[in-house]
């Protein structure tokens, strides 16, 4: 007798059709109720949400740029002068942009 092996068992045709006939039963949220709670949530209490509103300032100390250094043209990220890889039209571009 031939057997199809790419036919599905029967145990688990029936597990997938009870779990579909699940899913449609189940009340789910349509997207108008979901954005309506999404608005209450952002208006409500300013906080942020799945958290608290921390009023911290941060310091961050800004360190210029050294004579050994140059920002990369393309990446825009200070450099070390023996990563220059070349320099065309004044701005200079680093070993891993040109690589």
């Amino acid at each position: 007798m031939a057997t199809d092996y790419d036919e599905l068992r029967t145990d688990v045709k029936e597990s997938q059709e009870n779990s579909l006939e699940a899913l449609k039963s189940a009340k789910a949220p349509d997207a108008k109720s979901v954005v309506q709670e999404l608005d209450e949530a952002d208006t409500s209490d300013g906080l942020t949400p799945g958290g608290e509103f921390i009023a911290e300032e941060l310091i961050v100390q800004v360190i210029p740029q050294a004579d050994d250094e140059f920002t990369c043209y393309s990446c825009f990220l200070v450099r070390h002068h023996s990563q220059k890889a070349r320099e065309k039209d004044g701005h200079a571009y680093c070993v891993e942009c040109v690589g």
